[in-house]
């Protein structure tokens, strides 16, 4: 049998903290994975802007 007292919330206070813990870590993922998306789209913008100002020099330079 086990010793333990009819209210012991253990259990449950250590669920509690492992789901808040977990929550935390997937929320943190959420924003380390939004970061980095936002960085790509800016660096493809870059990519796609230079490309269009060397173009846009390419048809300008030529006679």
């Amino acid at each position: 049998m086990n010793n333990r007292d009819w209210c012991d919330d253990g259990d449950y206070k250590s669920a509690v903290e492992q789901a808040e813990h977990m929550t935390r870590v997937g929320w943190k993922a959420i924003g380390a994975v939004t970061g980095l998306l936002g960085i790509a789209v800016i660096g493809v913008f870059v990519v796609c802007l230079a490309v269009a100002v060397a173009m846009a020099y390419v048809v300008v330079a030529m006679p």
